[in-house]
């Protein structure tokens, strides 16, 4: 996938999941009632949002992330040269700032989205990007091949085949 349909796919997903939680649907009176229709079988409120701020409230300290451990990992550790400005766990999106790698004169930032619990190449997005513009698809394509490789090697480091 190419950095710019990344970062629109990741774009687009977002608008849909603010507009999502706009909508309330509910035309009842009863606010408790209505309260007790949203909540789900685990108590969360989740499943079904009553507006953008039941989505966008912090999450349990039970919740579960839906990311590879070890592709996020690998990611930090193979991008570890690129700043970390925001990393956020439950969307398993991460962003750099510019940085060189070792030995390198060009600057780039990446986004990095890890999607699934999979250790799988469909598991992982990555948007690189220099100052003058996106990189080529083969960058690219080599960076998300050099995390996979390092995640196999956190796995079978970690035991856990």
């Amino acid at each position: 996938m190419t950095p710019i349909r990344s970062a629109r796919l990741l774009l687009l997903t977002t608008a849909c999941a603010a507009l999502a939680g706009c909508g309330g649907g509910l035309s009842s009176g009863n606010s408790s009632a209505a309260s007790s229709q949203i909540a789900s079988a685990d108590g969360d409120g989740l499943e079904n949002p009553a507006s953008i701020w039941d989505v966008l409230r912090r999450p349990d300290a039970n919740t579960n992330v839906h990311v590879n451990k070890y592709i996020w990992n690998a990611s930090l550790d193979v991008l570890s040269f690129l700043p970390v400005e925001s990393v956020d766990p439950f969307s398993g999106v991460i962003t750099t700032g510019y940085g060189r790698p070792p030995g390198g004169g060009r600057a780039y930032r990446a986004t990095i989205l890890v999607n699934d619990v999979a250790l799988e190449a469909r598991s992982l997005n990555v948007a690189l990007q220099t100052r003058n513009g996106p990189v080529s698809v083969g960058t690219a394509r080599a960076v998300e091949d050099a995390i996979l490789a390092r995640a196999r090697q956190l796995r079978i480091a970690d035991g856990r085949l």
